[in-house]
């Protein structure tokens, strides 16, 4: 089975046969011991810090329809090198770029969203009430009572000031949930302000990373989005899908890394720039965001058990199927 791989480290990156050699190398040029991938068992890289690699290693992940997603020294995500779209399909694409310029077909796809990440706030903060963390039904009633105007949004715009609202009032809730080890102090990012602020960056941009190499492994553009705008340089699609996952993915993560006193305030520090992790409990985080990834849950539907990975793709594939006019798209809500 292919794996994600995270390059933790400078390095330079190669090819040896059908296997990537990855070389750290410290700031003084010194190669430290070289780690051995091979191929048919990656499926995406995550570079943090800065890789040396040529044209011809690029070729050659494209053509092993390898991602690599890259993060700089700050750990915000600055862009992804994707392979060729090898499932792209142009009925598809027509029916995609239909529903974004249809004005009356987008906003349906983009209550959607935002119905499937409220929802799934909502079983994060009942989830903690009912473990008494205290605090959090007002907050849940507040939400509650924003996801009625919903099915009333004429337009995006509207339909993201609900949204905004619906997050601003969770965001609200954290401190209460993790006590006093980290305080939100509002939401702040690029730069993150403080260490509760740099999880969730962090967190969020690798929801949408994984966001983002599923849906190149359906015919779906991801280019062209229905609740964000797509745009001429970035991957709008991911954004739409990660909203649904933030929560179950990325903020319980969070919640449990910090409850289990996995993460500790001694674990970040403030530059210039804003609040960072430190590079072991960054390895720590992206360890248990892995391992997350790779849960299985009991399907309702299929009567299996699935990864929250794959969990992912199928969301892909009941949009596609909204596309093609077969079944009408039902974001995934969480139930446990």
């Amino acid at each position: 089975m292919k794996q994600t791989k995270y390059l933790m480290n400078p390095g330079r990156l190669s090819r040896q046969d059908h296997t990537l050699k990855f070389t750290p190398v410290d700031e003084d040029g010194n190669e430290g011991q070289p780690r051995f991938l091979p191929v048919n068992q990656v499926s995406d890289l995550y570079v943090f810090g800065s890789l040396d690699a040529n044209s011809a290693l690029y070729n050659f992940l494209g053509k092993e329809g390898i991602a690599v997603h890259f993060f700089d020294y700050y750990e915000h995500y600055t862009g992804s090198f994707m392979p060729r779209e090898y499932l792209l399909a142009g009925k598809m694409q027509v029916e995609q770029t239909k529903h974004y310029v249809s004005g009356k077909k987008r906003i349906v796809l983009a209550k959607a969203f935002v119905e499937g990440a409220a929802s799934n706030i909502l079983r994060v903060l009942k989830y903690y009430e009912n473990r008494k963390a205290g605090g959090l039904n007002e907050a849940i009633l507040t939400i509650e009572q924003l996801m009625q105007l919903i099915p009333s949004a004429t337009d995006v715009p509207s339909l993201m000031g609900i949204e905004g609202n619906i997050r601003q009032t969770y965001y609200s809730c954290f401190d209460a949930i993790l006590g006093e080890t980290f305080c939100m102090e509002g939401r702040s990012k690029r730069p993150p302000q403080n260490e509760l602020n740099a999880m969730i960056s962090l967190g969020n941009m690798l929801c949408y990373s994984a966001c983002l190499s599923m849906i190149y492994h359906t015919q779906l553009n991801p280019t062209i989005s229905f609740l964000h705008e797509s745009g001429a340089r970035r991957y709008s699609l991911a954004l739409d899908m990660a909203e649904i996952f933030k929560p179950i993915l990325i903020d319980r993560l969070i919640f449990r890394m910090v409850n289990k006193r996995q993460l500790q305030p001694s674990d970040f520090r403030m530059e210039v720039e804003g609040c960072l992790m430190k590079e072991a409990a960054r390895k720590r985080f992206l360890q248990e965001f892995d391992a997350s990834l790779k849960e299985t849950i009991k399907h309702r539907s299929l009567g299996r058990s699935v990864s929250y990975k794959h969990l992912i793709k199928l969301e892909c594939y009941k949009l596609q199927r909204h596309l093609l006019g077969i079944d009408a798209y039902k974001p995934f809500k969480a139930w446990w």
